[in-house]
Parts: C-alpha cells; structure tokens; sequence
C-alpha cells in the first residue's frame, strides 16, 4: 500500500533523518521525497511504500504524529487514494 507523509515545521538540523529512520525502523519503503525550506519553514512530502510494514499503519500514522508533536513538527501519514480524494479540485 502506498501512502503520502507529509512533514511541516520549523526548520532545523535532523528532521530528514528523524523521519527517514523511522519509517526505515518498521519497513517502510521511501520511493519519492520532495522537500523544500520557505524562509525559516521546513515542508517535506513523501510517497512512500507501506506494504512491508511490521505495524498496522494506523499505529504507524500514529506514531508518527506523536512523534512530531515531540519534536514540534506536524508529520501525518495518509494512505495515497485518501490523500488524492482529499486534494482533488
């Protein structure tokens, strides 16, 4: 299954690799990223592979929220078909 992770947040050292590691500690397969800084805000979108992974990816998307909250970031998770459905004009 793939799904859409979008990162929002001040910019800082480490946030690539926060997110990076840790969908590669449950499987998650990276296929695309993008990501851009707008003056001091860091945005990241990426599509990723969700099939191999070794959680349900609600507990995923949830960890991945809780995450960000920690770090002071907005990181969510949606599977691909919502995401579209939810940005189509």
């Amino acid at each position: 299954m793939r799904a859409i992770v979008t990162v929002l947040g001040r910019d800082r050292v480490g946030i690539m690799s926060l997110v990076c590691s840790m969908l590669a500690r449950h499987n998650v397969n990276i296929l695309d990223i993008s990501q851009t800084i707008i003056q001091e805000n860091f945005t990241m979108v990426m599509l990723v592979d969700a099939a191999g992974c070794d959680i349900p990816f609600a507990e995923l998307a949830a960890l991945l929220e809780r995450e960000g909250k920690a770090q002071e970031l907005d990181i969510r998770a949606q599977r691909e078909d919502i995401f579209n459905a939810m940005h189509r004009i």
